[in-house]
């Protein structure tokens, strides 16, 4: 089935048949993400390395900065971005558990 850029869809079909295609497309990013905090588990020297509000702030500011770039609502990704990092580190910290209990 062809994937039609969003301005060229002309049916609700042709809308999810995208959305679904962005969706795979955001878990294998969601995938290769996730990869990083099994390394960032992997290289911090102890488990109170893995919660950094500083550097959670710094992810949080750029992904909103690239969102106005694109247009996107960037309060909207900011908030997004918050529940992707807090997932993020309590994955690595029950990584780090698990790998080095």
């Amino acid at each position: 089935m062809t994937i039609l850029p969003g301005p060229e869809c002309t049916t609700m079909t042709d809308v999810r048949t995208g959305v679904d295609q962005i969706d795979r497309d955001l878990i294998a990013l969601l995938a290769r993400r996730f990869a990083y905090m099994d390394a960032a588990a992997r290289i911090k020297p102890d488990r109170g390395a893995v919660r950094d509000e500083g550097r959670k702030a710094q992810v949080i500011a750029n992904a909103r900065a690239e969102a106005a770039q694109h247009g996107v609502p960037d309060a909207v990704v900011a908030d997004l971005w918050e529940t992707l990092v807090e997932a993020s580190i309590a994955y690595e910290l029950a990584t780090f558990d698990r790998t080095r209990g």
